[in-house]
């Protein structure tokens, strides 16, 4: 009787193993289930909405793939599953190469020297070809106020080349100031372009010596 009951609680065990194994088995294969479906959901969902959501959608994927990647473990024969990953994960990876190549395209990268134009002058006002066609005998106090003062809050981050590039501008500035002083520009205005200038032209020079002793000094470090 003992002995029967011994061999009952034995097979009762396994039993329990074993069922323990078999759910560990089926949720595993429903993570992976529910990691493809989350792959193959995006593609109902529009390309402005996937792009305005993208964050959102990638934290989830992150969450989603590394479940899966996990579930593997309790899987006996796992062969399937991870053909069904590797291949949710190449059509997300398309997805997201898609989506980056159309942000790219939508905020193309500005270099250095264009970011420094736009912030001395405006977005766009100056281009590569340093055009100030745009300043007139109206405007150019106003815009010698605004790139002295855009100047004196920028400067401690701008570099030796930056400096350079602000010299270049300064004096693109000032040649367009030559051509509309011609054209009629009030001798009030003109006074105070000169008292701008009177300040500007001597910090220029002092900013741009202790940018390149800097940069010679960290070259020799």
């Amino acid at each position: 009787m003992k002995r029967s009951m011994l061999l009952l609680g034995v097979a009762l065990i396994a039993l329990g193993f074993t069922s323990c194994k078999d759910e560990k088995e089926v949720k595993a294969k429903k993570t992976v289930e529910t990691y493809v479906v989350y792959v193959d959901s995006l593609e109902d969902v529009s390309a402005e909405d996937v792009k305005a959501n993208w964050e959102s959608i990638d934290a989830v994927y992150q969450l989603r793939v590394s479940e899966a990647e996990t579930a593997l473990v309790n899987l006996k024969e796992s062969a399937k599953e991870m053909e069904d990953i590797n291949a949710s994960r190449a059509k997300y990876e398309a997805l997201k190469a898609k989506i980056e190549t159309a942000k790219a395209t939508a905020n193309p990268v500005v270099n250095s020297k264009q970011k420094l134009r736009n912030t001395l002058f405006g977005d766009g006002k100056i281009g590569e070809d340093m055009s100030f066609t745009w300043v007139n005998k109206d405007n150019i106090l106003d815009v010698y106020e605004s790139f002295f003062q855009s100047y004196k809050d920028n400067k401690e981050y701008f570099s030796r080349e930056d400096y350079d590039e602000v010299k270049l501008m300064y004096e693109g500035l000032d040649s367009r100031k030559n051509t509309v002083e011609k054209e009629g520009l009030s001798s009030d205005d003109n006074a105070k372009i000169a008292s701008i200038k009177l300040k500007f032209a001597p910090m220029l020079k002092v900013n741009r010596i202790g940018a390149k002793s800097e940069e010679m000094a960290k070259a020799k470090e």
